[in-house]
């Protein structure tokens, strides 16, 4: 594809399509919790029952997890065009987790940069 291409999209039938290296406002929920389990297994279940619920909805992506080497806490990874309505689909998944009890989602309407709009709600 030609400079310009890249910079200006590529034309399909006429119409301005975007490139691979163009994206779409990428929002996120990212959610904190204390685990306290020893073992891996329900991480794993609850992110397979996350996956599953954001993919038949399509509201974004499981990105996956992270939990302290200790099982102490953890952090749960969401990306789609919507931190609202992302949340609002996985809701019901996480207040049906004993473990996540508690836990902070954080809600950050844009990219990774200082300025975007972010919201804390608590797990129920």
């Amino acid at each position: 594809m030609s400079l310009f291409g890249k910079l200006f999209g590529k034309k399909t039938n006429g119409i301005q399509t975007k490139t691979q290296t163009e994206k779409e406002p990428e929002h996120a929920v990212i959610v904190y919790f204390d685990y306290g389990i020893e073992g891996l297994e329900p991480i794993h279940q609850l992110g397979d029952k996350l996956e599953k619920v954001i993919s038949d909805n399509n509201v974004g992506e499981y990105d996956g997890h992270e939990i302290a080497m200790d099982y102490s806490d953890g952090s749960l990874y969401m990306y789609g065009p919507n931190a609202e309505t992302l949340f609002k689909t996985i809701k019901s998944t996480l207040e049906e987790t004993k473990f996540l009890k508690g836990a902070k989602a954080k809600l950050r309407f844009g990219p990774p940069e200082d300025g975007v709009k972010e919201i804390d709600v608590e797990i129920e």
